[in-house]
């Protein structure tokens, strides 16, 4: 019964003082907000690449040249790639394909319309490892390779840019003033980042190398496996062979990475996981901006109150019930932004995906961590001004005007 008249007694308290109250609550509104968001967008995005990763199958190994991984500037050379290379790799036990594959940038023109667009060479086995399809047209064969001929699929975006509605099968496109036929178009993929398939163009590997662009070596071999339970055999076999292929010493560094879709996914995760946490660390810190901001208005409700804490105590409260009332008055403010705030953060994600084009998700983890910490706020920094009137002198609250 005392709790109960305690709460009561809080919540006529912050109804006498409705605007104070709602300011009060703004700085956790603002946090738990924030929060929410942050991770919605951080969730959102692991899981976009994760499905985007995963799509392309579990059981693909990349090789690239450099013997410094994936990233823009590599170290060691970035000609140890060669169609021989992959020519053994596919007769190694446990691999299904092998996609060879040469790229470079350049500009694509028709008639008075132009774009640039990242130009890859590929032979007939890329689209079925990389999970591409044709939406319209034919696509690559053997004979297209081998005769070199002046053929090029389209990815979406590019087509869109040069062609706009109309069709772009038989048209011709200028490739660094190359005229090639096009024969057909991808199937829309979507924003898929860094080097989407939408805004590349395909054309025959031979065709790349001694048409367009004059190198012999290769800028990317993917790779097939028939079992994923045996990617980290066929992984440790492909290795050993590109050593003794290029015959590196036992104490050279390799001159070429080798990386799993598995090995890529744990890398996004990690990297998604860690700004997420970063942006939500410092989300957070609005909560605790939030908690001084109600502190501060409950030592202020204190000296406002000093009478009325003399008169309860002259009728009989005990100090017990004036710490609990104001810690209760803390606690509900708290609470009453945090959902506000929760709601907020939820629309606030929804409208970023929908108007953002974003992909974001609001995990649960997030809904209970915001509005713990949202409810620790409240307790946190209300226990300070509760003590604090708590202990007054209830003589000298009475003498107080």
């Amino acid at each position: 019964m005392r709790l109960r008249e305690v709460a009561r007694s809080a919540m006529r308290s912050l109804r006498a003082n409705g605007m104070r109250t709602a300011l009060t609550a703004l700085g956790t509104i603002i946090g738990v907000a924030s929060v929410i968001v942050v991770l919605a967008v951080g969730e959102g995005a692991s899981a976009d690449v994760s499905s985007r990763i995963r799509a392309l199958g579990t059981n693909l190994l990349t090789i690239r040249p450099g013997a410094g991984g994936f990233g823009p500037v590599r170290s060691g050379s970035v000609e140890t790639l060669t169609l021989g290379d992959a020519a053994a790799i596919a007769r190694v036990p446990g691999v299904a394909a092998v996609a060879p594959e040469v790229s470079g940038s350049a500009q694509l023109r028709h008639r008075s319309e132009n774009t640039s667009a990242q130009v890859i060479g590929v032979t007939d086995t890329y689209l079925a490892i990389r999970s591409l399809e044709v939406a319209t047209g034919l696509s690559f064969d053997a004979l297209d390779d081998r005769e070199r001929r002046r053929v090029v699929i389209l990815g979406a975006n590019v087509a869109e840019e040069l062609f706009g509605s109309a069709s772009a099968l038989g048209e011709r496109v200028q490739i660094r003033g190359i005229a090639f036929r096009v024969i057909g178009v991808l199937e829309r993929k979507g924003d898929a980042g860094f080097l989407s398939p939408d805004d590349m163009v395909l054309v025959p590997l031979a065709t790349h190398q001694g048409v367009l662009f004059g190198q012999d070596h290769l800028s990317t071999i993917s790779v097939q496996i028939e079992d994923e339970g045996e990617s980290d055999a066929v992984q440790a076999s492909i290795e050993e062979l590109m050593r003794l292929r290029h015959r590196l010493r036992p104490d050279q560094e390799d001159d070429f990475s080798v990386r799993s879709q598995t090995e890529m996914l744990q890398t996004m995760g990690a990297v998604t996981g860690t700004l997420t946490a970063l942006l939500g660390a410092v989300a957070l810190v609005s909560l605790i901006v939030g908690g001084i901001g109600i502190m501060n208005i409950m030592l202020a409700s204190v000296r406002e109150r000093t009478r009325e804490i003399g008169v309860r105590m002259a009728v009989g409260a005990r100090r017990r019930d004036i710490l609990l009332q104001f810690l209760a008055e803390a606690v509900v403010v708290s609470a009453a932004g945090g959902l506000v705030g929760l709601a907020l953060g939820c629309a606030g994600a929804a409208a970023i995906a929908r108007f953002g084009g974003w992909s974001t998700v609001v995990p649960a983890y997030g809904v209970v961590l915001a509005l713990g910490v949202s409810l620790a706020v409240g307790v946190v920094f209300g226990v300070g001004p509760a003590r604090s009137a708590a202990r007054l002198d209830p003589v000298e609250a009475l003498r107080t005007d």
